[in-house]
């Protein structure tokens, strides 16, 4: 029995001992937006300090956007190897049988919480709430087209929540870390800024908005002054909350035990200055993967440590598991790589070289310690041409023709089609879930649904859309999905509806099953088109506005794959709605 006690004490203690992580994430911010690296236009000192205070990577890469860069972090395996090959419309989402680094940690007894975008799948199993995490306060698609007093969503329900989006889900983090203080706890914080919409409190634009440009992008011509100032005032209000994590953990005496990590997704979403390089989100050179790293953790990780050697988001997930010592949850074989010898020895760790691959839209580059092939077959000496302006294929036809080779194999490891032929935006054949018990409300935006006749979507980009002109009985709203158990389900729609219009006969469809119900009461809020400093439009985002919720009934549904089809049948007005969302909630 002594020997018992003391098992378990020793097993507590070890719990006890284990490091907080604290992971902060930004969204669309280049390699260049900070003053660490060399940014005189703006001051990001929080951020800055993790550095300082502890390691940073010379050359750091991810993918060239959202959804493949967060599955990789979680998983430490390429994005490719797990179902993601879009960020929307379903293809964000990792296959159910990969197993990410929340899971290890919550299986090792860490409270889990994740405040802001996730983008790797909506429903139920592919929430955050089942991939590791007991709390989740955000939003899971790509864009979100509120950054003022945003609707949030809690653990699988909606709440319009007050202030600025980067402030608000701040406030939730540090409210998480404070309540779990005395807990190992990790807490990711992906905030959602500098993505677009261009959106910032006033005392934050105000700094910028008459601000000179005195470090041009690459390409100056394609620069857009007003979106380079906002983006810069977003990461200052970015850095703020930064800081207010930091002095949290510091004010509860948890700095000594709490690793910190901060990190982007991908390159910059306009033109603006990015050290020089080529490339920015959405392409495969240099400038469009090349993100800062920088980790702390006082005295285990020395101040001021340089890591020279290039690592990759799929090298994070590993890494944590060693730097806290957590068994892995999952047998799958990673592609990342252990960084904790470079953490402790930095430049002077003994390290095997590499290659780094990375692709989106069916390009694939490949970086080696000193040399980039990109997606066309040319290669770069980084170390002499960090721009990417001279092709020394010819100077060095071994070099190159090892990494085309190399990248050829990736390609054919990774099921892809020779350069040119990828699947495009191929239709996620994956249905969508609904009616799992233990999360039995399934929220079903238009994002995820088709818009079929005239009916389409309220801009280009799927993410943060809703159904406009639907103004006929040929129009529909189809969304592909799975219906788990049987039961009945109660139907509710986020919408807005002109007062005049009110009272189209809506029929929704599923197999066999029918439901019909009215378009009531009215509701037409204002768009809501005051929010932003620079215009929507050049990157999909919709102009919102604030949608309602009616009940349009309760229906039977059995077990089974098939289309959920909305449609009206009866419009007595010039149009039936327009719609956010469908929720299937089973009893």
């Amino acid at each position: 029995m002594r020997h018992l006690l003391a098992l378990l004490l020793a097993i507590t203690a070890t719990a006890a001992d284990r490091p907080n992580v604290v992971v902060l994430l930004a969204d669309d911010a280049g390699w260049g937006d900070y003053s660490f690296n060399g940014n005189h236009q703006l001051s990001t000192p929080h951020i800055d300090s993790i550095a300082q205070q502890g390691a940073h990577f010379d050359r750091f890469y991810v993918e060239p956007v959202c959804s493949p860069t967060r599955s990789e972090f979680l998983t430490g395996r390429y994005h490719r190897r797990l179902g993601v090959y879009g960020v929307s419309t379903g293809q964000e989402r990792m296959n159910l049988d990969e197993k990410t680094f929340a899971d290890s940690f919550k299986a090792a007894g860490y409270v889990t919480g994740i405040f802001g975008k996730w983008h790797n799948g909506s429903q139920w199993p592919y929430h955050p709430l089942a991939r590791g995490f007991d709390t989740f306060i955000g939003y899971t698609s790509g864009h979100w087209g509120e950054y003022f007093d945003p609707p949030l969503e809690h653990n699988g329900v909606m709440e319009r929540s007050k202030g600025y989006i980067v402030d608000v889900l701040t406030d939730k983090a540090l409210q998480f870390i404070e309540r779990n203080q005395a807990k190992p706890f990790l807490c990711y914080v992906p905030f959602t800024t500098p993505h677009s919409p261009f959106s910032v409190p006033a005392a934050d634009w105000a700094r910028f908005k008459d601000m000179p440009i005195t470090q041009p992008a690459s390409n100056p011509k394609a620069e857009i002054p007003d979106a380079t100032r906002c983006a810069l005032a977003m990461l200052e209000n970015q850095d703020r909350n930064v800081g207010r994590i930091l002095e949290k953990l510091k004010q509860l005496g948890l700095e000594e035990n709490t690793i910190v990590i901060y990190f982007s997704d991908n390159g910059p979403n306009t033109a603006r200055w990015n050290g020089g390089m080529k490339g920015v989100k959405a392409m495969t050179d240099e400038g469009g993967v090349r993100s800062p790293l920088f980790v702390r953790w006082p005295g285990k990780v020395a101040a001021g440590t340089f890591v020279k050697s290039i690592a990759s988001v799929i090298d994070i997930s590993p890494t944590l598991h060693s730097l806290a010592g957590i068994t892995r949850v999952g047998d799958k074989p990673l592609d990342g790589r252990d960084l904790s010898p470079l953490l402790r020895h930095g430049q002077d760790a003994d390290w095997a070289p590499r290659c780094i691959f990375n692709t989106w839209a069916n390009n694939v580059s490949v970086r080696t310690q000193t040399h980039r092939l990109d997606n066309k077959g040319n290669l770069y000496d980084m170390v002499a041409d960090p721009a990417q302006q001279k092709p020394i294929q010819d100077q060095e036809p071994a070099l190159a023709k090892e990494l085309l080779n190399a990248a050829a194999a990736w390609r054919k490891e990774m099921n892809m089609g020779p350069a040119g032929k990828g699947p495009g935006n191929a239709v996620d054949p994956r249905p969508f879930s609904a009616g799992y018990r233990e999360f039995p409300s399934t929220m079903l935006p238009a994002r995820d649904g088709e818009p079929r006749g005239e009916m389409h979507r309220s801009s280009k980009a799927p993410n943060s859309s809703y159904f406009v002109n639907w103004t006929k009985t040929t129009d529909a709203a189809v969304w592909n999905i799975e219906i788990v158990n049987a039961g009945t389900y109660v139907v509710t729609l986020d919408y807005t509806c002109p007062l005049a219009d009110v009272g189209s006969t809506l029929e929704l469809t599923f197999n066999e099953t029918r439901l019909r119900g009215k378009v009531t009461p009215g509701w037409d809020p204002p768009l809501l088109a005051n929010q932003d400093v620079v215009p929507r439009g050049e990157h999909g985002e919709s102009i919102m506005k604030d949608f309602h919720s009616l009940t349009l009934g309760e229906i039977k549904l059995e077990p089974g794959k098939g289309e959920l089809k909305l449609r009206a049948v009866e419009i007595p007005g010039k149009s039936v709605m327009d719609l956010r969302r469908l929720t299937l909630t089973l009893k």
